[in-house]
């Protein structure tokens, strides 16, 4: 006998686009923040696309300010390095020098005994200041997003976005590229036309 469950034909869903930051949103994010930790935070999450679980990870040693890059721990325990830029790294050495504590963790709480921060104090941390700027989901993960977007717009080859995020899939690296419909018909002129 034959399953009726067989008939049973899958139901499209639509995909949902996840919003990114504009580059506005970063600029007012950036431009008030009240603690120099927050604004390294969010410099660091926006130029390196890393985890918030990697981010509150880091030790101060883990930084290496002359190359300008940094090594995570991902997620399997998987290491990979990733970059920042110049005014990343002077936010990250102004908050270290700011600092009077002996923690090794990069990311401290602002009061005593300045633990390490933990993922949630980070997803607090930025959802209050996307409300207080209006600004709407405002999230650690969503730098993420924006970064391998824009990266992905401007060029960067995918399999360089996938070792960049740390992804062991190539298709995770595709549900993160939004790909820019003025990409594809530039793209289209540049190679095919």
């Amino acid at each position: 006998m034959k399953s009726p469950v067989r008939r049973i034909h899958k139901i499209r869903t639509e995909t949902v686009v996840k919003e990114t930051y504009t580059d506005e949103n970063i600029e007012i994010m950036r431009d008030n923040c009240k603690e120099i930790r927050d604004l390294a935070m969010i410099d660091l999450l926006n130029s390196t696309g890393m985890r918030v679980g990697e981010l509150v990870r880091l030790n101060i040693s883990d930084i290496n300010f002359n190359e300008r890059e940094c090594i995570v721990l991902g997620k399997g325990d998987k290491q990979r390095k990733v970059y920042f830029d110049a005014k990343t790294k002077i936010h990250l050495q102004s908050y270290l020098k700011s600092r009077d504590d002996e923690n090794d963790a990069l990311f401290v709480s602002l009061l005593k005994p300045h633990n390490r921060l933990n993922i949630s104090g980070v997803e607090i941390r930025m959802r209050n200041l996307g409300r207080r700027l209006n600004i709407n989901k405002v999230h650690p993960h969503k730098f993420r997003r924006t970064l391998a977007t824009r990266a992905i717009d401007k060029g960067m080859p995918i399999e360089q976005v996938q070792q960049l995020l740390g992804h062991s899939k190539i298709d995770t690296t595709l549900q993160y590229a939004m790909v820019n419909q003025n990409n594809v018909k530039n793209s289209h002129r540049k190679y095919i036309s």
